[in-house]
């Protein structure tokens, strides 16, 4: 596991930088709810994508659980970042109306609890976003590479953790339905066939765990013997499914304003924190309020309001 506090200066430019931050963005905002409303991102790491989210009338709140991470979040979105566990929430239940989560299922040993408490804070009607399959992206379109590797990966991938077919079933059991599906490129992410024999020699690759030394040995040959070594392939094509929760009654009624009113919700939309004890309960973004303690992440050129760190739960490291 990465230690996600020491790779933070350097996290964004080794994953696709801007480019593959504004392709997720996109995707995700295919999705989202349009109009007013509140967004949180989980394991927002830097917050190179969750910035990109924000737009009028829409609150976007980052959580992540890394010191390092959120303090570069902090400089994108100042005030709009807190720290906290993705098992278990800083938020009220029926609190956001999206809850994205972007490159994380798939670190995880069980992603339940992360979904569960994502259902959670959702309001009635509201939509759950996530990454799924992330580690089939690379051999979404056929190539050269695609076509040595399958058998390998046929036999040895194991059950990933964001596997589509398991979260649905998952969503099913709970009343989350699907409410959309894209597809992003990880931009500047195709690896060379040179880069590929580097990986699985380096046991980096989890379809090559059980395999056999005379295996690897063939794969990685054949993969030497490619042609253009060191030209990358198609980048890998990520997946996003939307699972909208189940509407309330009333819902009709609470959530869906006229437009005269619409368009005169100038103000941020409220976030209530799960409370402490007696505490008052505290509005997002703004992250303090009286009887709740806030601590100071310095970083370049910004101060992020952070609350206090607190016991956190395993399972839910960065993307």
């Amino acid at each position: 596991m990465l230690d996600y506090d020491d790779e933070a200066l350097h996290y964004d430019a080794s994953r696709g930088g801007e480019p593959r931050a504004r392709a997720a963005a996109d995707a995700v905002e295919r999705l989202l709810p349009q109009g007013p409303g509140v967004v949180l991102d989980i394991a927002c790491g830097t917050g190179i994508v969750t910035e990109r989210l924000r737009g009028p009338g829409r609150t976007v709140v980052g959580v992540d659980r890394s010191p390092g991470m959120l303090g570069l979040a902090g400089r994108r979105m100042p005030g709009g970042v807190v720290r906290g566990d993705a098992t278990r929430l800083p938020f009220a239940a029926a609190s956001v109306d999206a809850v994205v989560i972007v490159w994380l299922l798939h670190l995880l040993p069980d992603p339940e609890p992360v979904l569960a408490e994502a259902a959670r804070v959702l309001r009635p009607g509201g939509v759950l976003i996530t990454t799924v399959d992330k580690n089939g992206g690379y051999f979404a379109e056929d190539s050269d590479i695609a076509r040595v590797t399958a058998d390998l990966r046929q036999q040895y991938a194991p059950q990933a953790p964001d596997d589509s077919a398991r979260v649905l079933r998952w969503a099913a059991e709970r009343g989350l339905r699907v409410a959309g599906r894209t597809v992003f490129p990880g931009t500047g992410q195709g690896r060379s066939p040179r880069r590929w024999c580097e990986a699985i020699g380096a046991e980096l690759i989890s379809w090559c765990t059980h395999a056999s030394p005379d295996q690897l040995a063939d794969v990685r040959r054949r993969l030497a013997a490619l042609p253009d070594q060191d030209v990358a392939r198609p980048d890998p094509q990520y997946r996003l499914v939307a699972l909208k929760s189940r509407p309330s009654e009333s819902q009709a009624a609470r959530y869906q304003p006229a437009p005269a009113a619409r368009q005169k919700t100038d103000s941020p939309v409220s976030v209530v924190k799960r409370s402490r004890a007696d505490t008052p309960a505290t509005e997002l973004p703004r992250l303090s309020s009286p009887g709740l303690q806030t601590h100071r992440v310095q970083t370049p050129g910004t101060m992020a309001m952070i609350p206090p760190p607190t016991p956190l739960l395993p399972g839910s490291p960065t993307r």
